[in-house]
């Protein structure tokens, strides 16, 4: 059974109405399911210590919008999705008009179509981790995949490159395409394997101080594969709306009263981490939460959004969907590295012009923290 919430903070905002958000959120969020119970009026009005007439208002609320339904003696439950087609089409109907009315009213306000379409993106994405509960595959593969007409990307996990998703998808729609979310070192090494189409890294060279090429020709040698530059990326602390204990850099993380959220090893982000640890002569043992880890930017932007941690560090994009505070650090660079047989195949181009296009730039910059001005360039190495 999910438990609500009363926020003394947000005094601004009815108390039935905090229950409603809540309640919205558990549903979208997958805690709540079609046929789940909520509990009844009186358990949890004596729970929040409110009168029953707020949770009755807000039952009242959630029924009217056809989120919930109340059965005479069955309680108080989550709406079941009815497969009839007259319902299916009313629902189908309502979602149309709620999108439109969205859009409508952004519009309005003078946002361009290509920022709407980098905040749903950027939204989605998180709402698609909060429901699968872990980051590590965007979609399953299916039993049956025409191999010649399909891409696997491993690697580390990124929001512009779930958009390069979502458009091939959309655009080549009998493109087979999956993410798996390994890290940087886990991607390259399926392509060294021969278990991936491409990789997804960002991966800091302590000795040179160069991004991923190091590692390529080192993890990948005397193979000849193209690196596709994606984006550069904000890389940095993700911290709570208004930074309440004031944290300004790596250093504090040393603080006994700051806990931590981590990316799992073998991920760029844990690389730099661990790299500029070591130049603060900051050991891992000092770290409140450094052994607590997470496996996707959002993964971490939504720990501490639910305050399970003070701070972590990640890419900007990733505090701007969970609506939390970012403190800007390092510039780093993201890259696809695909070997040079798959560069040539028909989905993998199909990618490629996506990548290339000025909507796609346009789309990416929007998101937030990232910078698009050599989008696409690519490189042949061996």
């Amino acid at each position: 059974m999910v438990e609500i919430h009363l926020s003394e903070t947000a005094s601004q905002i009815p108390l039935y109405q905090q229950i409603v958000e809540q309640i919205k959120q558990f549903i979208a969020a997958g805690r709540l399911c079609p046929g789940d119970r909520l509990p009844t009026v009186r358990h949890l009005a004596s729970s929040l210590h409110i009168n029953s007439g707020t949770v009755v208002r807000a039952y009242l609320e959630l029924e009217r919008e056809g989120i919930l339904v109340s059965r005479r003696g069955g309680g108080t439950i989550v709406s079941t999705r009815a497969d009839e087609p007259r319902v299916l089409m009313l629902r189908q109907r309502r979602l149309s008009n709620m999108v439109s009315d969205s859009i409508l009213e952004a519009l309005s306000l003078g946002y361009r179509p290509d920022e709407l379409e980098a905040a749903f993106s950027l939204h989605l994405a998180r709402w698609r981790e909060e429901r699968s509960g872990k980051g590590e595959v965007i979609e399953n593969r299916g039993s049956m995949i025409d191999a010649r007409n399909s891409v696997l990307i491993v690697g580390s996990h990124d929001l512009a490159l779930n958009l390069l998703v979502s458009k091939l998808k959309h655009r080549n729609p009998e493109i087979n395409i999956e993410v798996i979310h390994a890290g940087s070192l886990g991607g390259l090494i399926a392509l060294q394997e021969g278990r991936a189409d491409m990789a997804g890294i960002h991966l800091l060279d302590e000795e040179t101080g160069e991004y991923n090429y190091p590692y390529v020709k080192h993890l990948l040698p005397n193979r000849e594969v193209a690196i596709v530059h994606l984006a550069y990326r904000a890389q940095g602390l993700i911290l709570p709306e208004g930074n309440p204990k004031q944290i300004k850099g790596l250093d504090d993380l040393r603080r006994p009263d700051v806990a931590m959220v981590n990316r799992q090893k073998g991920s760029g982000t844990r690389v730099l981490l661990d790299f500029k640890l070591r130049e603060l002569n900051i050991l891992p043992s000092d770290i409140k939460g450094y052994q607590q880890e997470v496996d996707t930017h959002l993964a971490v932007a939504s720990s501490i959004a639910r305050g399970e941690a003070d701070v972590g560090l990640g890419i900007e994009a990733a505090a701007r969907g969970s609506n939390v505070d970012f403190l800007p650090l390092f510039r780093e660079r993201y890259d696809l590295v695909i070997p040079t047989e798959k560069h040539r195949s028909k989905p993998v181009l199909s990618l490629l012009d996506i990548i290339k296009s000025e909507e796609f730039g346009r789309i990416v910059a929007e998101i937030g923290g990232y910078d698009t001005s050599e989008t696409g360039t690519t490189t042949f190495v061996k």
